[in-house]
């Protein structure tokens, strides 16, 4: 009887791939683009607009670029990408005018809620305690932000950048999400005539107006009608009008949910004597969020964008952070690398948040 090495040691350890199963591929994607005429001129179409456009860019983005140079002086010598000015200017980039020596404290945040979201998206962690852990991190968010308690007071005019966009994102949706909920289920009311005209007038009115005259009313004319000692702060402020922003799309976006569960589902509640928020809690909510969760992801990706609206009231956020670096005479001010960069923020967040969303309906087994 052979032995086993004996065996193996006229086989291959790595597995190969046959030419003639690579040629069935190669095949087959000729044939995908080339199988009609249309589909073959689109096809030249869009490889002679990679062929014009991809070489450019490479040799933009890398082989003219300056990469790590702290010289200002050398990109004014290229016609490459200024990539250094973002490596010298990334904590103004990143924290805004946030005092030098405290940025520390912005970078930790950014990370502690960068993680959080990350720890949040297993579903093994979607349990109460992750309510208690995002207010407890939110409470450490405001104490290294704002200072107090051993560190040095920081007001908030001069918070910037990253993590101002992340405390207006995670706050604005995470508070709006539940006052969509109430407002979806007040409008939807039949037992409540004042509530549910109150529900409308609000959604009806905030979805009537951009949201910049909204910014606008809270940071610029609020001011005008309420006293100094009553007045909030223009970042809370600022955070508020966000807030209810998200908060009226979302209602709608869940009342869409609603309306999309079967009256049956209604009637089975009613019948095992259920109340109605257990009725909603139980059965109702669960069907009608999981029905909306693309529009949902939609809504909050559109919000995440939004945030940048806030450089009209003057706040620092990742665009006001840009543009006060850029005003540095010293560098040649390489806007497009600047914008390239925030975009490249902007998008990880956003794509994130999508991929997050397609995971969702994959787990609930939408459209299937």
């Amino acid at each position: 009887m052979k032995s086993l090495s004996a065996e193996l040691a006229g086989r291959p350890i790595v597995p190969t791939i046959s030419s003639g199963a690579f040629t069935d591929k190669v095949r087959q994607a000729v044939k995908l683009l080339f199988d009609t005429p249309l589909n073959a001129i689109l096809s030249i179409i869009f490889g002679a607009g990679l062929f014009a456009v991809v070489p450019p860019m490479f040799r933009w983005f890398v082989l003219d670029a300056v990469l790590f140079d702290p010289d200002p002086n050398a990109c004014r010598a290229v016609s490459g990408a200024c990539w250094s000015f973002i490596y010298a200017k990334s904590g103004q980039l990143l924290f805004g005018i946030y005092p030098f020596d405290e940025r520390w404290r912005p970078a930790l945040v950014c990370v502690l809620i960068i993680a959080l979201l990350a720890w949040s998206v297993r579903p093994a962690s979607w349990t109460p305690r992750l309510l208690q852990l995002w207010v407890a991190a939110l409470a450490l968010v405001g104490w290294l932000m704002g200072g107090g308690l051993g560190l040095a007071t920081v007001p908030t005019s001069t918070w910037g950048g990253l993590p101002v966009t992340l405390i207006l994102t995670v706050v604005a949706i995470g508070v709006a999400f539940p006052i969509g909920v109430l407002l979806a289920l007040a409008r939807r009311s039949m037992t409540m005539p004042a509530m549910r005209i109150i529900a409308v007038a609000f959604i009806e009115g905030i979805r009537g107006l951009p949201l910049l005259s909204i910014l606008f009313v809270a940071s610029i004319m609020l001011p005008l009608f309420l006293p100094d000692y009553l007045l909030p702060d223009k970042f809370v402020r600022a955070l508020v009008a966000l807030t209810l922003f998200a908060s009226a799309y979302l209602a709608e976006v869940i009342r869409g949910g609603l309306q999309a569960v079967p009256s049956g589902q209604y009637e089975a509640a009613e019948a095992l004597g259920l109340s109605f928020w257990r009725a909603q809690k139980l059965v109702i909510l669960p069907q009608a969020i999981r029905v909306a969760i693309p529009a949902l992801a939609n809504t909050i990706i559109v919000m995440i964008k939004n945030t940048s609206l806030v450089l009209v009231v003057g706040l620092f956020d990742l665009i006001s952070s840009g543009k006060a670096a850029l005003a540095d005479p010293v560098w040649p001010s390489p806007a497009a690398e600047t914008f390239l960069f925030i975009g490249a923020i902007f998008f990880a967040l956003s794509f994130s948040f999508a991929r997050f969303s397609d995971f969702l309906e994959r787990r609930s087994h939408i459209g299937y």
